[in-house]
Order: C-alpha cells, then structure tokens, then sequence
C-alpha cells in the first residue's frame, strides 16, 4: 500500500452463486487494518467463499471488494491458507516450503523472504524433520500449511480454520503466535489478520472484531 488506509479489506453487498445455491447473499463487511479479525458460521455459511473472494481466488457474482485500496488478487502482500492443507505429501516440509519460497518474488524488508526454516520453528515444526508431510499428523501437516503462508511474509493474511486437527495446546501456541506475528515490521504496512474457526472460545477474548455469517448473509459486523 503506498497509503496505510483504515480498512485491509472492504466488502460491499457482495454475492456469489454456485448454480443455484448463493454461497454469499448482499454480504457488507470491513475489516480495519491491523486487527485480528474473527469470522464464524456454521458449516457451509459463507466463511471460506468469502476469504477465498479477498484473496482474489473466487469472483463475486455482485457487489465490490477492496482489498489494501485495490482490486482482490491485485494487492501485494496478501497470503491465504485453505481449511485443506495445500502441500504435495510426498515431500517433506522443508522441501515444500523451500519449493514454495522459489515463488515469491518480492523481497521484504530485509531483503528476502522469511526463510522456510524461521517458518517453520516458527510454528513449532523442526526443518530437519525427514518424514514426507503425508505421513506426518493432521495437526503438523496444519502447522506446516500456517508456516508456507507465513514465509510469503504478508501485510493481510487470510487463514481458514488454521486450527484444525490441532489439540486444545497447540492451538494456544499457534494462536500466540499469529498474535506475535501481526506486531513484527512490514514496509507495507501494519498487518492484519483475518480468520475462521470452529474454536471460538479460544479467539474471541483476543479478536478485534467477529462477524457472523448465517447462510451466506452477514448477521453481525462488530467490535
């Protein structure tokens, strides 16, 4: 951003339809920049259609999406993670994320990417680790999914149910640490963080906002 603007992301009366089923309906939302934003639903609500529309990966049917002042898919320094761990299982963690970071061009700050190794101690997992990620626990393979999401060192992050398949403990540490990760410097501004979870009781006492979505319509928008 070359402005730091009040809102990361702006939604407007946004819809999407999957052939007859609205998967979004009119849906108004704000996320003010640098928050921890929480988005809760049920099942099939509208939460991953809606972040998978901000991350520029889906088109809205309707309605109008800002994302750091520009189009969804334009911005620079957004990273989203799906509820569905996105790593090839034959490979161990530190070869993903070493292929994934041969994608990121931009550098940070420091004149490079977050390293797959700060990433991944980052979230707890050993970069030594030699088994391939398909035979590692749903819980690691997640904590591996945050650490690729992580390394492309974004200002708005988009994660969807990042605690999945994770014990009561470690979804405590891995939510420090996104709280830890959202204060380190970024020349593109201050970062924000949105997210969706079935662990409400864990987030809420630390989120900014929640926004509640009931098939497909946003119920509640509030601090």
């Amino acid at each position: 951003m070359d402005a730091e603007t009040q809102f990361a992301v702006e939604a407007v009366r946004v819809s999407k339809l999957y052939d007859t089923f609205a998967a979004l309906r009119h849906a108004t939302c704000n996320f003010a920049t640098g928050g921890l934003h929480l988005i809760l639903g049920e099942n099939g609500a509208g939460k991953s259609t809606l972040l998978r529309i901000i991350a520029g990966l889906s088109t809205p049917n309707a309605g109008t999406v800002r994302v750091l002042n520009q189009s969804p898919g334009a911005a620079k320094g957004v990273a989203y993670m799906s509820h569905a761990p996105m790593l090839y299982d034959e490979m161990t963690a530190m070869e993903n994320l070493s292929y994934f970071a041969t994608l990121y061009a931009e550098p940070n700050s420091c004149g490079c990417s977050i390293s797959p190794e700060m990433a991944l101690r980052s979230v707890g997992l050993d970069p030594h680790l030699t088994r391939p990620v398909g035979n590692l626990s749903q819980g690691m393979r997640q904590r591996a999914s945050v650490a690729r999401a992580l390394m492309a060192d974004p200002v708005l992050l988009l994660l969807d149910e990042p605690f999945s398949n994770m014990d009561v403990e470690g979804a405590r540490q891995m939510l420090d640490l996104l709280l830890d990760f959202k204060t380190w410097p970024s020349p593109l501004g201050t970062r924000t963080i949105l997210l969706t979870t079935h662990q409400a009781d864990l987030v809420l006492p630390v989120a900014d906002t929640v926004t509640r979505i009931h098939r497909g319509a946003v119920v509640v928008d509030a601090a």
